[in-house]
């Protein structure tokens, strides 16, 4: 892993479920998220994604590509276009940073979620990992010794 690295991009379909659960389980009872007819009264063409549905998107994407092991230290999003149902957003991420700690490793990927409309969703997560134990302990590692003759 190292910086410029892409992760395979995650195609996501809006479906009107999505929306309303995502909205339900974040306990954001905004009527835009739920009901259609309150949210084109309000100027909208149907229900939309909320940030919360969003941010745990974006999150399980990270998480789903790095592992069991990964754990998400930092999620900074923005929002852009909305996600309406019948829509479909496809995630795509770059590696920026890779860190190296005694304690754990970090990479901090660059993410856009993108639909029919435009970019939905960009931001940075910064992702971590335990280092191998080696580095936690302090261990050293055997030095290397080359046959006689050949150099490093």
């Amino acid at each position: 892993m190292k910086p410029g690295d892409e992760l395979p991009p995650l195609e996501i379909p809006i479906t009107r479920t999505l929306v309303v659960a995502g909205a339900i389980a974040s306990r954001d009872y905004q009527d835009v998220h739920h009901d259609a007819e309150l949210a084109r009264q309000k100027g909208s063409p149907d229900i939309f994604m909320n940030i919360l549905t969003t941010n745990g998107l974006v999150g399980s994407y990270i998480t789903d590509h790095f592992g069991p092991r990964a754990v998400l230290r930092k999620v900074a999003i923005r929002l852009g276009a909305p996600n309406y149902p019948g829509d479909t957003m496809v995630l795509t991420g770059t590696i920026e940073d890779v860190a190296e700690d005694v304690a754990d490793d970090t990479a901090t990927v660059r993410v856009i979620g993108t639909n029919s409309i435009g970019r939905h969703v960009t931001g940075t997560v910064t992702v971590a990992f335990p280092a191998p134990a080696a580095r936690r302990t302090g261990a050293r590692q055997a030095p290397v010794t080359l046959p006689a003759g050949e150099a490093g």
